[in-house]
């Protein structure tokens, strides 16, 4: 049994990773040949950064997912806090499960509603284009936000409540309080959500393809547009280098939060010896 599951396991990993390991070694790859391996060379890379048109296709991706996510972080966290201070239960359960839309949503409906939304405002107010780089940024605001309130909500519930109400009786104001005793128990949830906001934000295509203007083209979209003729080498070239940012991302990531749980745990530890 132990040795078919370690079979079934490999196989898994195997479906999973061959075409992500087949992307990164014909990244390499001396000729544009999918099949045939010719000779080791970084050529494509040099090739990648004479492309101006991709670049500036990757300089705007991290702007808007950098935007995104820090602005999405932010409300975020800010809804997560007015929400943890709720008591009618049936008011946070409506309130989660609105949250919950966004992610449950398919992308393409989500696109669509609010690429009609933002025309409708658009003619409203008389504007010459109605999609822009702000239309998009809203957008990825519109699907981060839930992503950031679900790891920073647990965080709040798992907080001794007594910090907060110990540093306003040491004479801090609630928003003091709020940076100096809450802030820092929520931390690990707050990174983690604006990591998962910018990956994102990062990847996404379908809500970006349906809320761009002609003025701001993303690297999704510019791939996808390449797609029409032909993709070279480069764009595994790219993609390589994209593959390697988002797993230090993630590694960044399960670090903090492991980092996390073992500092509550000690406290945890420190808090039931003080009691024994």
């Amino acid at each position: 049994m132990k040795t078919a599951s370690k079979i079934y396991t490999a196989l898994i990993m195997i479906f999973l990773f061959a075409p992500i390991a087949i992307l990164l070694v014909f990244s390499f790859n001396a000729s544009k040949s999918l099949s045939v391996f010719s000779g080791f060379s970084l050529n494509w890379y040099r090739e990648l950064f004479k492309d101006s048109e991709t670049l500036r296709s990757v300089r705007n991706t991290l702007v808007l997912a950098l935007s995104a996510s820090v602005i999405s972080t932010i409300l975020g966290t800010a809804a997560a806090v007015g929400m943890d201070k709720l008591r009618n239960k049936m008011y946070l359960a409506t309130l989660e499960s609105v949250t919950n839309i966004p992610m449950i949503n398919p992308d393409i409906i989500t696109g669509i509603s609010l690429m009609l939304m933002f025309v409708f405002v658009g003619r409203l107010f008389g504007a010459a284009t109605s999609l822009n780089f702000t239309t998009m940024l809203i957008a990825h605001i519109t699907f981060c936000l839930p992503y950031v309130i679900l790891q920073v909500l647990p965080k709040l519930k798992q907080m001794d409540r007594s910090l907060p109400e110990a540093a306003m009786d040491l004479g801090c104001t609630p928003f003091r309080a709020f940076f100096k005793a809450t802030l820092p128990e929520i931390m690990p949830g707050i990174i983690t959500g604006m990591l998962m906001a910018f990956t994102l934000s990062l990847d996404d295509f379908v809500i970006s393809y349906f809320t761009t203007g002609n003025s701001f083209q993303t690297l999704p979209i510019r791939i996808y547009n390449m797609t029409k003729k032909t993709v070279t080498p480069k764009m595994y070239a790219l993609a390589t280098i994209i593959f390697f940012v988002i797993l230090t991302l993630l590694l960044i990531s399960n670090s903090i939060d492991s980092d996390g749980k073992e500092k509550k745990h000690r406290k945890n530890k420190k808090t039931e010896e003080a009691k024994n």
